[in-house]
């Protein structure tokens, strides 16, 4: 019987694995994958306090990893397949184990969203990709498309235009979401052209991507963009279809907490990007997991 499984190895859960462990918790984390989360799959974070001039993605995950393990915390690679924390003793399930704990911190994040054209599903792993730094430098000297206007697509486009030959961003507003810092930047640069208030109808192309087919949503005209890739930065979506039907989630499907991270079933707590928050960075990720992992300390204390 563990004190608390936490249940995802990126930042938030590392961060919660780290306090948990600290303060003298029996802890387990359990990932699927490889620990570190959607930050090692970014080329540089340059907002995370400590590092004025910004840290390697992989490096920071690492650093979060080394750090919980340290601490005590004893993360085991395995794909949770059931949930059965309703109750006082919480069961986590996996392929090969059934793991217990008093309680449990989820901090399984979010995957990217898709646009839903059948045309990107053909193109996925040959033009069409999510990630500009792992596939970036597939198209270096082309042109590129990036959709959407939050931080991730500003900043997408910022860094495949030190590859790409010219960078469009294609954007559904007439106004970015993205912070100002990154807006500044990126309409400063003249290789990247904005897109505005206009969808992607179509990924065309035969064996790879020739062009983009998109519509404006105002004037309702329609026009190709000559492009080699296609890089989709559109939103989240949570990693909770296995527990909607257990644990309160918002419209989204993002699990709703209060502010000590407490979900609705007593015990467990969420933190990171399944959580249901006005912002998912880095720093909020691993703010979320040191409060999950102190809310999980009081509640077993107070059930001592």
């Amino acid at each position: 019987m563990h004190d608390i499984i936490v249940v995802g190895a990126g930042c938030a859960g590392l961060s919660a694995g780290l306090y948990a462990a600290r303060a003298g918790l029996n802890t387990l984390i359990i990932e699927k994958m490889f620990p570190g989360g959607q930050i090692t799959r970014t080329q540089s974070v340059e907002n995370y306090p400590g590092f004025p001039e910004g840290v390697q993605g992989l490096d920071l995950a690492m650093m979060f990893k080394n750090h919980a393990e340290r601490a005590g915390a004893v993360i085991e690679t395995a794909e949770v397949t059931g949930f059965d924390i309703e109750g006082a003793e919480k069961k986590i399930v996996t392929a090969n184990n059934i793991y217990k704990a008093k309680t449990v911190v989820l901090a399984m994040g979010a995957s990217h969203r898709e646009l839903g054209l059948s045309s990107e599903k053909k193109f996925i792993g040959s033009g069409v990709s999510y990630c500009a730094t792992c596939d970036g430098t597939f198209f270096r000297g082309k042109n590129v498309a990036v959709i959407g206007g939050g931080d991730t697509a500003v900043g997408d486009a910022l860094y495949l235009a030190k590859l790409a030959k010219h960078v469009y961003l294609v954007h559904r507003r007439d106004e970015l979401r993205a912070q100002k810092a990154l807006q500044k930047t990126a309409l400063q640069n003249e290789l990247i052209e904005f897109v505005w208030d206009s969808e992607v109808l179509e990924i065309e192309g035969e064996d790879s991507i020739n062009a983009i087919r998109v519509r404006n949503k105002k004037t309702f005209e329609e026009r190709a963009i000559d492009v080699s890739g296609v890089f989709i930065a559109v939103g989240t979506s949570p990693h909770t279809q296995e527990l909607t039907d257990i644990i309160d989630t918002d419209e989204l499907g993002y699990i709703v907490t209060d502010n000590g991270m407490h979900t609705s079933i007593a015990g467990v707590f969420a933190a990171g990007d399944i959580v249901a928050k006005p912002l998912r960075q880095v720093v909020t990720a691993a703010a979320d997991g040191a409060i999950a992992a102190f809310g999980a300390r009081s509640y077993i204390r107070g059930n001592e």
